[in-house]
């Protein structure tokens, strides 16, 4: 259903007339607000070792948790209204031609299937860091990278089949947290080249342009949106995570070694203490039979270093709202409303049960603060993740968990299994 220019919109045009970015770049793009992640629906592969640069049939693993149409159907009744679909862009840019139309058959159903479910769907190609041919440095890592070619390849592919299907309900992200330090003149060019691309085959279609930095903020605020207004309809793109020692506690795929042994940091800073955080961190060191003496002895000492400065710098709600505020004003000072930039992943990892009590109260308090200091700027938002260690639904039960969905400002669906 197309609607009449609200007072919003024009308010928002002349904003950016006045701003040097040209009227045109006003036209509406997909309106989201409540989102969250669907990986692994379309991420999890099965590679084979170097020197091998081919996948397994099928190329994902069959294991992975996908939501049913039923599970996009409560989604939708928990109050979610999009689903962002990241898509691991290696099985399709390495599959002869049959296997790439069943892939593309099949993302294509998936989107399809979200559709029916009333939840709009915004896809973003997310090249596997872990993979050891087909990943980000190979794909986009400078504009001369090897890959880069049958990665732009993919990117219109996708566009054109979009724009195809429904381009008022759906919309683009060409890459996932580009590596490019801030400001990189790099990436700068590759976004362009790739934004270009998706524009030619998809005219209608709403994509999404984000800073450098891995996505972060400094990376969006960093970023010149004016030569982008040709891209219209456009939104912008930033993740947030901040701080890690809280979100990534105890993460596995963090290269730091601060990160792996983390466990019980509470959420504010107030609502624990550094001894009883360390305290779990000895555990759960302990337990690790995978690290020597000598490499626990220098991983605890970084630990308590950095713990040491978490809880004296006390980080409450007032430090994620100033963080936030940065992006608000970044979109104040280009002339561009609010609705069009989009907090594209937030979330935190469980505590580890094993080495510590049930922490289930912290990770709700910030998920909560996230949610709602992006709100307080009018920013729309995608919760990391659906499924595992960060996920809103049990992997196996399907599941909502109760607290998340709250802190997300959203409800439990009635009959939840």
């Amino acid at each position: 259903m197309r609607r009449s220019p609200t007072r919003r919109t024009i308010l928002a045009a002349a904003a950016l007339t006045a701003s040097g970015i040209p009227a045109a770049a006003a036209a509406a793009p997909l309106r989201l607000s409540r989102g969250v992640n669907t990986w692994p629906w379309f991420s999890l592969t099965r590679e084979f070792p170097a020197p091998r640069t081919d996948y397994g049939t099928p190329p994902f693993q069959e294991g992975r948790p996908v939501p049913s149409g039923r599970d996009l159907t409560r989604l939708r009744s928990a109050g979610f209204d999009f689903l962002r679909l990241p898509v691991d862009p290696g099985p399709f840019v390495s599959a002869m031609p049959e296997e790439r139309v069943r892939l593309m058959r099949d993302l294509k159903e998936a989107v399809e299937s979200a559709l029916r479910a009333d939840l709009s769907v915004l896809v973003n190609v997310q090249a596997n860091g872990a993979t050891h041919h087909w990943n980000p440095q190979n794909f986009y890592g400078d504009p001369g990278a090897a890959l880069f070619p049958a990665y732009r390849s993919f990117v219109s592919a996708l566009a054109h089949m979009l724009d195809g299907i429904a381009s008022e309900r759906l919309a683009l992200e060409p890459v996932n947290e580009p590596p490019q330090g801030c400001g990189s003149d790099s990436w700068l060019a590759i976004q362009d080249d790739l934004l270009t691309e998706a524009r030619r085959v998809a005219p209608r279609l709403t994509l999404v342009a984000c800073g450098a930095c891995g996505s972060m903020i400094t990376g969006l605020t960093a970023l010149d949106p004016k030569p982008l207004a040709r891209f219209a309809p456009l939104l912008f793109t930033f993740h947030y995570y901040e701080p890690y020692l809280f979100s990534h506690q105890g993460a596995p795929w963090m290269r730091e070694p601060v990160y792996r042994a983390l466990n019980a940091v509470p959420w504010p800073a107030s609502a624990g203490t550094l001894e009883t955080t360390l305290a779990a961190v000895r555990a759960r060191m302990a337990a690790d039979a995978t690290l020597s003496a000598e490499a626990k002895r220098e991983a605890y000492t970084l630990t308590e270093a950095k713990l040491t400065e978490y809880f004296a710098a006390q980080p409450d709600k007032r430090y994620l709202s100033r963080h936030l505020a940065m992006v608000g004003e970044w979109g104040r000072r280009h002339g561009i409303a609010s609705e069009r930039i989009l907090l594209g992943e937030f979330g935190a990892l469980r505590s580890d049960a094993r080495y510590v009590a049930s922490r289930a109260e912290d990770r709700a308090r910030y998920v909560r603060d996230v949610r709602e200091a992006a709100e307080a700027e009018g920013f729309p938002w995608a919760f990391w993740n659906l499924f595992d260690g960060m996920g809103v639904m049990d992997d196996a039960s399907r599941r909502f968990d109760p607290a998340i969905v709250t802190a997300l400002g959203l409800r439990v669906p009635a009959g939840d299994p």
